[in-house]
């Protein structure tokens, strides 16, 4: 904690997730100084459990999550907590109803996050397109010889079709970035926002079109009753057998029993997953020992630079509900004019 804690003070809960088993930061690029130099805020690391204890948070007014779950017994009985900042962009984790009904604004950080992953996006599609890891292991010697290396020829990507499935501001980051790749760019979004990525030449296409004609995949939705397990084996069937899937987004998403059977048979030609079902995955989960799927720990976008944005970003959402004013980035918009929520605005900027 920093700055003298007072009853009157704005009062913020970190999520102890934040600091190492040593009590120290694990996250250093995400800067607490404005918190510290805040006159009557102070804030404190809050041991929140795996579903965030409403107990935990009584005399608390913003709570920043990184990890928990926030559910229905996450609510203080106090009726206080005005915040929930997202550490991030996907808020699955959180129950917006729940915090519809008391008074409590969800923020997440899509413009910290957008380049970061449309960047992790590109490294797994060159990775893939390129056979990067066939041929280090090659180079190595590892279980291939120098000699095979014409056996693993990649695929370029010049007139190939790019797809998302979801075209939000992340999809579209992905497609200015690809644009130097000189491939066709196609989409599938029943929610788009037709205010966002106006400047790019996407045509948007129907579900089953969208895995049939892309020859790399990319999965940009949100998770959520809709979408999980939306990627099974009917829609992977559509797949060419030459076509890569990316999923940088949520692994529950995708079935992930249907695609291991998919890369087993050599159906499509691989994939690159940032995210699975289950995080972290049992050490015999079958998906762990294909050749012809990237791994990572949804971890591949994490930099110094997008932790330093995310906080900036966080701290941004916090210092506006203690000067009661909306947050930019509010999920829960249906919050935005309940009583109970321009109530504790009003209570803020008298206060603060």
């Amino acid at each position: 904690m920093m700055n003298t804690d007072s009853p009157s003070n704005f009062r913020v809960a970190l999520d102890s997730n934040f600091r190492d088993v040593n009590g120290n930061a694990l996250y250093p690029d995400f800067d607490l100084t404005p918190l510290n130099q805040e006159a009557e805020l102070s804030w404190n690391y809050v041991d929140l459990g795996e579903v965030v204890s409403g107990d935990a948070l009584l005399d608390y007014d913003a709570l920043v999550l990184l990890l928990p779950r926030f559910t229905g017994e996450s609510v203080p009985s106090d009726g206080k907590l005005a915040l929930v900042a997202r550490f991030g962009v996907g808020y699955d984790t959180v129950d917006q109803e729940v915090c519809n009904q008391n008074g409590i604004v969800l923020t997440n950080t899509p413009d910290a996050v957008r380049r970061p992953v449309a960047v992790s996006i590109m490294t797994l599609m060159l990775a893939l397109s390129g056979k990067l890891f066939i041929k280090d292991r090659i180079t190595r010697g590892a279980d291939r010889t120098w000699s095979q290396r014409s056996e693993h020829m990649g695929v370029g990507l010049v007139g190939k079709t790019l797809g998302s499935l979801g075209f939000g501001s992340i999809a579209g980051e992905m497609f200015r970035m690809a644009s130097v790749y000189g491939m066709q760019h196609i989409a599938h979004d029943p929610f788009r926002n037709k205010e966002i990525n106006q400047d790019l030449d996407v045509t948007m296409v129907e579900l089953e079109q969208l895995f049939r004609e892309s020859d790399v995949l990319c999965i940009n939705c949100d998770l959520n009753p809709g979408t999980e397990g939306l990627v099974d084996s009917r829609l992977l069937s559509l797949m060419k057998p030459n076509a890569f899937l990316i999923n940088t987004a949520r692994g529950p998403i995708v079935n992930q029993r249907d695609l291991t059977e998919v890369l087993q048979k050599k159906k499509i030609a691989g994939a690159g997953l940032d995210v699975l079902e289950k995080e972290p995955p049992d050490p015999e989960d079958p998906i762990l020992s294909l050749d012809n799927v990237i791994l990572a720990p949804h971890a591949l976008a994490w930099t110094d630079q997008l932790f330093a944005a995310i906080g900036r970003s966080v701290i941004e959402s916090v210092l506006s509900i203690k000067n009661g004013i909306i947050p930019e980035n509010s999920v829960n918009r249906n919050v935005l004019q309940k009583p109970n929520f321009r109530q504790k605005l009003e209570q803020y900027r008298s206060r603060f």
